[in-house]
């Protein structure tokens, strides 16, 4: 038996973990409900920060500030974080504009890559100031974002359908070219079809063994020395991507504003402005030096916390954010307010008489601190706060 040449392969020979040429371009139908799924979140995200007058207000214990607050004491990116939080509110606007953008892009197909890229990117970011902490780590929803995001990535413009294949077709028309469309076709039948192909070898690889990982059809090489001219085809799809995205990021904008006006106009979110803050000081007499083992740690007066309301402070041990709820007027209920879930401060919903984390919807009840809906793992951790006999709140 005659020995095979190096390098040549058995005629219907495969690659055991090689993948098809060119297999991510013809990928596109396959990626499509990822696609629609990803733009369509994204979109909404964008359009929900917009509605929502709480999310830019400062004063709002929901707002993007108070997320950035509580994202800086847990985030491993917090020497970062605490000089952002100055720019809160720009920042937040940025957020908004971009998954807007992006989610449009997305379910457009304009640009898909870049939209892609920007999608990965910020999910990123959101896991690493957000849901970093998350546990366990597969209930944090953005580092799950950015791997799905990945195939986009990869894919790129041969995702179908899209504004970028319409593009394409329409630049081809005009300067009489050959469209870039590419389809699956079985290998032999391009064996069949090949002026090159001869007894398994390849005349424009200089005889050497036919294969598809190598065609230079299927890698869109040109299989003769000669010149293609393509330099119109592609300035003209430039331009008409160019001026697409320029109107898409007009259309983005009106949506954002119509989002704003229409968030405002019907009274936006229901969550109250920030709970007042409970201080060291009282004009009742200060606790003497043997008082606080007796009575615990001073908070502050009691009258801060209005029946009916909460009022936040800093719990001093620890430094974490707690919150008090007086339900009557002496009935007090107090937890550490991180949020277990990624570490965003709950804050009280009087409306529902629950406690709820204003990055992933996570609510409590304020009797017991026990998880209502998740995605929280377990409930806050309750502390034990008093009013001592001088109307000052302690802690024991």
């Amino acid at each position: 038996m005659a020995s095979k040449q190096l390098g040549e392969r058995a005629p219907g020979s495969r690659r055991m973990f090689g993948a098809p040429v060119r297999a991510l371009a013809l990928a596109g139908w396959a990626l499509l409900p990822l696609r629609l799924f990803l733009g369509a979140t994204f979109t909404y995200a964008g359009l929900q920060k917009f509605a929502n007058p709480d999310f830019l207000n400062q004063n709002s214990p929901t707002s993007i500030k108070a997320q950035l607050v509580a994202a800086s004491r847990t985030s491993p990116i917090h020497a970062v974080l605490v000089h952002l939080i100055a720019l809160a509110t720009p920042i937040g606007f940025l957020i908004a504009f971009a998954e807007l953008a992006i989610g449009v892009g997305t379910l457009l197909g304009l640009w898909p890559r870049v939209a892609a890229i920007g999608g990965a990117t910020l999910s990123f970011t959101l896991f690493l100031t957000i849901s970093f902490h998350a546990s366990p780590f597969y209930t944090g929803a953005d580092i799950v974002f950015t791997f799905a995001w990945m195939p986009l990535v990869l894919a790129g413009s041969s995702m179908r359908p899209s504004l970028e294949g319409v593009i394409a077709a329409r630049a081809a028309s005009t300067t009489s070219s050959a469209t870039s469309e590419l389809v699956a076709i079985p290998f032999a039948q391009v064996q069949r079809l090949c002026g090159h192909y001869a007894r398994g070898r390849c005349a424009a690889r200089n005889g050497e063994p036919c294969d598809a990982g190598r065609c230079p059809v299927l890698l869109g090489e040109p299989a003769d020395p000669v010149e293609r001219p393509r330099d119109a085809l592609e300035r003209r799809t430039f331009v008409l991507r160019t001026a697409s995205g320029a109107l898409v990021a007009v259309g983005v904008g009106v949506a954002a504003a119509v989002a704003a006006v229409v968030g405002r106009f019907a009274g936006g979110a229901t969550i109250p402005v920030a709970p007042p803050e409970l201080g060291g000081t009282s004009s009742a007499p200060a606790p003497t030096s043997a008082t606080p083992s007796a009575l615990g740690t001073l908070l502050g007066p009691a009258r801060v916390v209005p029946v009916g309301g909460a009022a936040a402070f800093t719990i001093p041990v620890t430094g974490d954010p707690g919150i008090v709820v007086r339900p009557s007027a002496a009935q007090f209920d107090a937890y550490d307010a991180v949020c277990p879930h990624a570490g965003c401060t709950v804050a009280y919903l009087a409306q529902n008489h629950v406690l709820a984390c204003p990055c992933h919807g996570s609510q409590f009840l304020v009797s017991t601190g026990e998880v209502i809906s998740g995605p929280a793992p377990h409930g806050l951790m309750k502390l034990n706060v008093a009013e001592g006999p001088d109307g000052n709140l302690y802690l024991k």
